[in-house]
């Protein structure tokens, strides 16, 4: 299968502002692009890319004042399979885990684990450790948040989706990211595009896509709370603790986003 994505973001600021950028597709996917994947900006620009202490390919510039659009597009090879549902997967000792993967217990700056630790142990400690617990953890997410596109909220935590119990789909992973983490699941926070493929078309625009990952049986697997069923075409682009970690732009210094475009679609 082959999907078309990309976006179009149009800043505007006051000032020279420097910005940190998570815009392109992850590492891993680069043996699947069909044609490059670069960003452009409308105005002469220069800038660095650096890879962060999760692997993402990241980049830094400095905006001038006035109008900028920061664009991509391209091409990949996706192998047009679902979602794998590992039913058999097993949980870790936490003495067993490789060392790297150990940040991915801890709370962090949306998943406030301190805050749920009580309710998850009281609910899904009766469920056998591996998949089964995490599929509990994703059916109890899917039907807590209900989601409303209006309703997104920057500053909102995983309890905050819990206690309010609504939200969009950064809200279905980081709770769901934190219900994991409490009862010793590593998991981890992924942004990407997911068009829809496979499914009806969503009346919402169209937006860059949250999901997460548990570290189970020795590597990671995608766990997506929001549609809470195996789902295709799933282009990665960051990894991280939560939301902060992958925010598509990081700006230092006043910097309002006036359009917002994301594609994915499949092509012949």
């Amino acid at each position: 299968m082959k999907i078309r994505a990309g976006f179009q973001l149009d800043y505007e600021c006051q000032h020279d502002t420097p910005m940190l950028l998570t815009l392109n597709i992850h590492p891993s996917r680069r043996g699947d692009l069909l044609s490059d994947q670069t960003l452009t900006f409308s105005r002469p620009i220069e800038a660095w890319g650096y890879t962060d202490v999760f692997g993402n390919a990241c980049s830094r510039v400095v905006l001038p004042p006035g109008l900028t659009t920061l664009s991509t597009e391209f091409e990949i090879y996706d192998s047009g399979l679902p979602d794998p549902w590992p039913e058999d997967a097993v949980q870790h000792n936490i003495q067993n885990l490789p060392d790297d993967v150990l940040v991915f217990l801890l709370g962090s700056r949306y998943c406030d684990t301190d805050r749920l630790a009580d309710f998850a142990w009281k609910t899904f400690s009766h469920v056998p450790p591996g998949w089964p617990r995490v599929k509990a953890i994703l059916d109890f997410t899917h039907h807590q948040i209900a989601f409303d596109y209006m309703k997104a909220d920057s500053t909102r935590t995983a309890f905050g989706g819990f206690t309010e119990r609504v939200g969009v789909c950064r809200d279905y992973a980081h709770l769901a990211i934190t219900l994991c983490r409490c009862m010793n699941i590593p998991a981890r926070y992924c942004t990407g595009y997911l068009g829809d493929i496979g499914v009806p078309a969503d009346p919402n625009p169209m937006d860059f896509s949250a999901w997460f990952q548990v570290y189970l049986s020795g590597r990671w697997y995608t766990a997506d709370a929001r549609h809470n069923h195996p789902r295709i075409g799933r282009i990665l682009m960051a990894t991280g603790r939560d939301a902060t970690d992958v925010a598509l732009t990081t700006a230092f210094g006043p910097a309002l986003l006036t359009r917002f475009v994301v594609l994915t679609e499949e092509f012949s």
